[in-house]
């Protein structure tokens, strides 16, 4: 159909030729809401695969880490370390920070 077909001379052809597909097309023709589309920005964590470049054994929930030992999932220390744990943590000195932070928490 062509637009003159629909226009019974009431509405001005200025409307039935404009863009009605985007809000934002005449932007003083009344109410109406208009969505911008925001790009998604990922947030990247910092990550260590090797799990022992700073020489710590962090301090993370047991539930935690047997699920990234299931999965490969990272986990994250209470110090903020993000890291697959791959290494027995027995070997090396607790994290300052983990320990302050959990000393923190127990209130002492």
């Amino acid at each position: 159909m062509m637009n003159d077909d629909l226009n019974d001379g009431r509405i001005p052809a200025a409307f039935l030729d404009a863009d009605t597909s985007s809000p934002l097309s005449d932007p003083d023709a009344g109410a109406g809401t208009a969505v911008l589309e925001r790009p998604e920005e990922k947030e990247e964590t910092r990550r260590s695969d090797d799990g022992d470049a700073d020489r710590f054994a962090h301090y993370v929930s047991r539930d935690r880490i047997a699920e990234s030992q299931m999965t490969g999932r990272p986990v994250v220390a209470l110090c903020g370390k993000v890291w697959v744990p791959k290494h027995d943590p027995s070997k090396y000195p607790v994290c300052p920070d983990c320990k302050r932070i959990y000393d923190e928490m127990r209130g002492w």
